[in-house]
């Protein structure tokens, strides 16, 4: 439903009658819509989108007022991610705060013109943080107070933010929000003079005679006194059953209250994308999904539901809602991700490994066998595993040093380590100990490296698995390295963060029913992940796949997965002369490292088989020669490529906290300069350099630019991503398709600078140039682009 605005985008000329009659016949549909609901958040939340369309505009807020009066609380935000709520106060401090003091409504034509909001009140200003910390600009808003008229009392506050067509808002629109506000109120007053007024979600206590006023009253001092949850001094100190405060909750809420079930089956689906320290932060957690839909359970259902966060993360399912108490929910995050510690455990944990009383590290067998059998050794170092997979970390290095300094245990997060705790020297060896047993290593071999996994389903409270490595070092000690194997569900193809350029002409090189694909990069650059995207592609249940991978970290239904085993002679040679006799449709390889592997994968791929698999090289171009001087033939070799895809993971800009700005222009023509460079050597480019960088210039004006201008993003740092500025990873793509001339060159076993030229001039971009694609789009920085990319 959009409002009729002139086309010439200046609603002020309203002029004709008809468009008049037409908003205002729009505005009582909508206003039928509101009276017909049932509950005040069925306004909130299905009416947003009409609202804004009759008003043409970005975004909508509505406050109401909180229960001590002082401020409005927002309760519905449209186009805002954030899930927490904004509080104003009844004040002159915000544009909202005075249309609530004030009781008028305001219609401004830029929030950030200070001489326009003088005109008001001297000290009336706009609150820029939330632009700030978005990249979002507000600039028109128009504002209404929402009031009973009976009473005149103040409910809430409705806002109206960005007229669409860049103009203020017309006198129709602000005669409609006014309307608006008038319905809203008595929607509000309808629905909490239908059942009791609880000022407080335990007011249903007293009611239900559970407790007396009094005793409530006591119960709330002494919670404020004692710094403690009121449910937790209700429970302890008052006796109050929780089922008993759970029915208050659902009093409250208006929905109905879910007690733990300890038989409660985890909902591993519904549970895939979500991480515990998001789900204890937000307070909300999906339990089941039922034929009503998703079932989630909160402390605080109108919060979760009014920043429709939980829509977003379920998008196609209808979404129900259940409240529960503090500690049940505590329950229940333990139940399906696992008890953790107490944080402050770590430092008793630590404490009571004493130097002293440990002896010397470099002990018995049995010596060290006994300390690692030690209740708070093996608790130290499941806490060690539990907070490594909490902190989102791939990697832990435990490095013991010589001499009677402290073990360093460090974690590598986002592709960066930092330190994490130290330990008393006389436990390294029982640390390393403990360690080898959980991998089920053999602890008296100290000389050379070892390699083996760990179930910590076994050993500690989570479900995952780690890749341990030991390696011996300088003066008889031993460093340990595991890592954090990623199981779980394949990232989709398309969310992988492949760009359009690129995603389409790598779609049509593994729709191919043969051939032989690639995907290079160092250690830990994501290569494993790709291949799984596209494997997930490609899992049909006509097609039969066969892997090969050393571990196996991600699985998939429907993929007939080989764990390589050398010690028992599996390597990766001969699992793939087993597939070719099980009648593959598809091969994946976790790694071709040897002459033999490779000579097989070509003869796989020649005969009718989709091959892919990894290489550890820098460049799609250093593959070709990589593999030929393993001995391939050159002309089987060519005719069996389709592509190849090179990788690398740069650190992404943390979405909380990323600041936008305008770039000047010689930033901008820096940007265009170093995104040039490899072009330098296409055919269009020597032809006429300025017309093939004015091409560039004008294809990210299309694609990245609002009105001829930039908007890149910087680092701040916050509380998120722990002041660094950025969390997570994204991948940078380079791709290498196998055409006629690029085989061609490869038979005449052609330099690498002459495979690179002519994989430019057939549209490869490389991995700079697609890094800093993503700088444009907002992703990452210049800096960390040519930090993983720049020779």
């Amino acid at each position: 439903m959009a409002a009729n605005w002139p086309v010439e985008g200046n609603p002020g000329n309203l002029g004709d009658m008809s468009r008049r009659l037409s908003f205002f016949k729009n505005l009582q549909r909508v206003t039928n819509k509101i009276h017909g609901t049932s509950h005040a958040d069925e306004i909130l939340l299905e009416m947003s989108e009409d609202i804004c369309g009759l008003f043409h505009c970005d975004r909508m807020t509505i406050y109401l007022v909180s229960e001590d009066r002082q401020s409005i609380v927002s309760k519905l935000k449209t186009g805002l991610g954030s899930h927490k709520d904004i509080r104003l106060p009844i004040t002159e401090q915000s544009i909202a705060g005075y249309v609530a003091a004030s009781g008028q409504p305001l219609n401004l034509r830029d929030v950030y013109d200070d001489l326009e909001l003088a005109k008001y009140s001297p000290r009336l200003s706009f609150l820029k943080d939330i632009d700030q910390r978005t990249g979002y600009r507000s600039k028109q808003m128009l504002v209404a107070p929402i009031v009973n008229a009976q009473n005149n009392e103040l409910l809430g506050v409705v806002q109206l933010i960005n007229n669409r067509s860049d103009t203020p808002f017309p006198v129709v629109a602000e005669e409609g929000i006014q309307a608006l506000a008038q319905t809203l109120a008595v929607a509000f007053t309808q629905r909490r003079n239908a059942r009791p007024v609880l000022k407080t979600r335990y007011d249903a206590l007293v009611s239900d005679a559970v407790i007396s006023a009094a005793e409530l009253d006591l119960a709330q001092k002494s919670a404020r006194r004692k710094n403690l949850d009121l449910e937790e001094v209700l429970t302890a100190d008052f006796q109050v059953p929780l089922p008993a405060v759970g029915a208050a909750l659902a009093k409250f809420f208006a929905v109905p209250y879910e007690a733990f079930r300890p038989e409660r089956p985890r909902p591993g689906e519904l549970l895939r994308n979500l991480k515990r320290d998001y789900v204890e932060a937000n307070q909300w957690l999906p339990v089941e999904e039922s034929a009503e839909g998703v079932v989630v359970v909160a402390l605080d259902p109108e919060r979760i539901r009014g920043s429709r966060t939980v829509n977003h993360v379920f998008p196609k399912s209808p979404i129900v809602y259940r409240v529960t108490t503090r500690r049940e929910f505590t329950q229940l995050l333990g139940q399906f991700f696992g008890a953790v510690p107490e944080m402050d455990s770590m430092r008793d944990m630590l404490s009571g490994l004493d130097d002293e009383e440990a002896g010397d590290a470099a002990g018995s067998s049995a010596e060290v066998l006994s300390a690692a059998a030690d209740n708070e050794l093996v608790r130290l170092v499941n806490r060690i595993i539990v907070e490594a997979h909490q902190k989102g970390a791939s990697d832990i290095h435990i490095e013991p040093r010589p001499g009677k300094e402290k073990t360093v245990v460090r974690f590598r997060r986002d592709g960066t380590l930092s330190p994490y705790i130290e330990i008393p020297a006389a436990y390294r060896g029982a640390l390393l100990t403990r360690i080898k047993i959980m991998a089920d290593l053999d602890i008296s071999e100290k000389r050379r490296p070892q390699d083996g996994k760990i179930r910590f389903k076994r050993w500690g409270p989570l479900d995952i698995e780690l890749r341990v490595a030991t390696v011996p070092t300088a003066g008889g000690l031993e460093d340990a390295v595991l890592r954090i194997l990623s199981a779980g569900e394949p990232i989709p193809l398309d969310q992988l963060g492949v760009t359009p350029h690129n995603l389409t002409r790598l779609k049509a090189l593994i729709a191919k029913p043969y051939g032989l694909f690639f995907v290079c990069g160092p250690t830990g650059s994501g290569k494993t992940t790709t291949l799984h995207s596209i494997l997930s592609h490609l899992n049909k249940p006509e097609t039969k796949i066969w892997t090969a991978e050393d571990p196996v970290e991600i699985t998939q239904k429907g993929l007939r997965q080989v764990q390589v085993n050398k010690k028992a002679g599996l390597d990766f040679a001969t699992v793939m002369r087993a597939f070719l006799r099980a009648d593959p449709d598809v091969i994946m390889v976790g790694e071709m490292r040897d002459r033999e592997t490779v000579a097989i994968g070509i003869e796989a791929s020649l005969t009718g088989h989709l091959v892919l698999a990894t290489l550890h090289t820098n460049s799609a171009p250093e593959s070709i020669n990589r593999l030929l001087d393993m001995g391939m033939d050159p002309f089987n070799f060519a005719d069996a490529l389709l592509g190849i895809v090179a990788q690398r993971l740069a650190k992404r800009l943390c979405t909380s906290c990323k600041e936008a700005y305008q770039p000047a222009p010689e930033e901008v023509g820096d940007l265009l300069s170093e995104y040039c460079v490899e072009l330098a050597q296409t055919t269009a480019w020597q032809a006429d350099p300025k017309a093939a960088a004015d091409r560039v210039h004008q294809e990210w004006l299309t694609q990245h630019a609002r009105d001829g201008r930039f908007t890149l993003y910087r680092a701040r740092g916050c509380e998120v991503c722990a002041g660094s500025g950025y969390k997570g990873r994204v991948g940078l793509h380079e791709l290498l398709s196998g055409t006629d001339l690029m085989k061609k060159q490869i038979q005449d076993r052609a330099r690498v600078a002459e495979l690179f030229r002519t994989a430019l001039n057939e549209g490869m971009r490389t991995l700079r140039m697609d890094g800093i694609e993503k700088v444009l789009a907002g992703i990452t920085d210049l800096k960390q682009v040519r930090a993983v990319c720049v020779k």
